[in-house]
Order: structure tokens, then sequence, then C-alpha cells
């Protein structure tokens, strides 16, 4: 089968792969129909990632089911489903408490299209995944949802979804801070949209580029293209900047017991925060990968129910054969590529 695999930066081919079968009566096999570009793919093809190639890449994706084992009982051949982009058992005591990411039952990191164990089970934008927990990892797409709107729930969207849902669940209706711009951009913006659908009060958004500030405000946002030293306070406010000055702004304009989610990749050391302030506000800061298995239901459920509409954020769709070019290009904010 055919994998487009990341060679060297800014170039990326498609090589053959061993087709993957099933390796256990828990597992499926799927076809990609939909994989959306993830803000951390720019970096990865620009070379700024510590991800050495050659490796197979895309980890973003809605699927088409192929084949199951024999002990996965509630799917069935050619339905559609979103495919997190992190393997996990849902078994193990941390998928038990909601911690997917972190599965105890494969290796550290094991992912699709990236990371420690990328030669293990491949990236997306093949022609056949293996998925090894079909029953617990593969989540059916609404009837009436296009696979290209939704391709980005097995990460990026979902991301989104935690820097502001569970905070939003906790105080409704309130003002929200995203700082946005790291790499591709996409994340910030998807929680500008969430934060909408979910009842935020009003939201801000700060980001240099006009381009995701214009469609910031189409979704309904303040956007600030200068980035200030503090701002609001916001009791909620998110991080998706990978600019340590942008880090800071959301820690100072997070009111006191608030919440501040930071879902952008900082490489290397930072300059030191302003520790004493978040101290003395009792604030509370989150940063890590996202527990995507756990989000994606929430993702479909707004889409699906109408209350976001992810494709507003999506720059192009481009058909799968012309994937190598636009990926190389690295001039959007969200690609899709459909077959």
């Amino acid at each position: 089968m055919q994998a487009l695999t990341y060679t060297a930066p800014h170039e990326l081919e498609w090589r053959e792969a061993p087709e993957p079968g099933l390796d256990s009566d828990r597992a499926a096999l799927v076809r990609p129909v939909a994989v959306a570009t993830c803000d951390l793919d720019a970096l990865i093809i620009g070379g700024h990632s510590p991800f050495q190639p050659p490796f197979p890449i895309g980890h973003e994706c809605v699927a088409e089911v192929v084949e199951l084992g024999d002990a996965v009982g509630s799917l069935a051949p050619g339905q559609l489903v979103s495919v997190p982009f992190q393997i996990s058992c849902g078994e193990c005591a941390q998928c038990r408490r909601g911690r997917s990411g972190n599965c105890a039952s494969v290796a550290f990191m094991s992912t699709y299209g990236f990371g420690p164990a990328v030669e293990r089970w491949g990236g997306f934008l093949s022609d056949r995944v293996c998925v090894p927990y079909a029953q617990h990892m593969l989540v059916p797409l609404p009837s009436g949802l296009a696979p290209a709107a939704l391709a980005s729930a097995s990460d990026n969207i979902s991301d989104a979804w935690r820097a502001v849902g569970p905070a939003l669940a906790e105080e409704p209706g309130a003002e929200v801070l995203v700082v946005g711009g790291a790499s591709s951009g996409s994340i910030g913006l998807y929680a500008v949209a969430l934060a909408r659908a979910l009842g935020a009060a009003a939201v801000v958004y700060v980001d240099g580029d006009e381009g995701r500030r214009l469609t910031a405000q189409a979704l309904g946002a303040d956007a600030l293209a200068e980035m200030p030293k503090r701002l609001g306070p916001f009791p909620i406010t998110v991080d998706s900047s990978a600019d340590p000055d942008g880090l800071k702004l959301a820690l100072r304009s997070t009111a006191p017991d608030g919440s501040c989610t930071s879902t952008a990749i900082y490489f290397g050391e930072q300059p030191a925060l302003p520790l004493l302030e978040m101290y003395t506000k009792g604030i509370t800061f989150r940063t890590g990968r996202v527990h995507a298995r756990e989000a994606i239901p929430h993702v479909l459920e707004l889409a699906a129910a109408g209350a976001i509409e992810p494709e507003r954020i999506t720059s192009r769709v481009v058909p799968w054969a012309d994937a190598a070019e636009a990926l190389t290009q690295c001039d959007w904010t969200k690609l899709v590529i459909e077959r």
C-alpha cells in the first residue's frame, strides 16, 4: 500500500509500506477518507520538531471501517468513525480514569503520524490503518456530518474543547481569553468557536496574524493584534500561542481562582513564569497533551447539534493525490486531504 512519508524538511513522498492486518480479535482495519493537518504538522514538515525522518505522517482523520475482529461488536464495515491519534486500550487504570493519552497498555506516546512509536502504528495518510482496540478507540461519526469537517476531531478540535469545555461547565457564562498563533494556528480558533458554542459571555482573541483574527471575529470573538502585558481578568484563559510572551499574557490575565490551559508545545527551557502572581491568585494551570478519546464525543455532539461548524476554520480541502504538494506549502491554518 501507499503511505505518505516525511523524508526531510519540506519534503514528502509516497512510499510503499506493508499493509497492516488484524493483530487481534479486538482490532479493526480502517481506510482514512478525510485527513486533516494538526498544528504540529507544520513544525514537522518544516523540520522544527524533534522527530527525525523518515516516518509516515498524518494523525487526524475520519475513516471508513473496512474489517473487524470477532470481538468488536458495536461497529460495522462501511461505518464512518473518528480515530483518535493516541493508541489506548480503554481498560487499564489510566484509561479508566480518563487518561487515554497515557495508556499503560502500550508504549509511551504511542500515536499515529509522529512520535517514538510511529513505525509501529503508521500514519493516516495511507491506504489502511490498524486500530488495535477498536471497540474502545473508534467513535462513530453522527449521520449527516461531513468527514472533511470533523477530521480534526482526532486531535486539534478535541484539544481546544478540553481547554474551555470543562472550565465553562464549572463556571457557566464566564468570559474567555484565547492567545492564539502557535504554528499554523487552528487550535486557538477552535477554542473561540467552542467557547462561544458553550455559552461564554465574551471571548477575546489575541494573535498577530490578520487572517486568523478575521476568522476569530467571524466566530464571535473580539480580536486584538497587539500582545499587551495583561488583559482581563478572565476566569478562563487559553494559551495556544507557543510564544513565551503569549503564555505570560494568559497567566497574568487569569482571574483569581481561574484556570489557564496551555495547548501549545514549547521546545527547550522557557523564561521564568509569573509564579508569585499565579500563587497569590490561586489559579490552576494545565499543560500537556489532550486525552483525545475522552474529548471526541463532546466535539461530535456539538457538531451534530449545529453548535459548531469546524469547516469555517478549514483553509481548503484538496484531493488525496495532491496531499504532498499541498502539505509542503505550509500556507494553511487547517488543510484537509479527502479521498
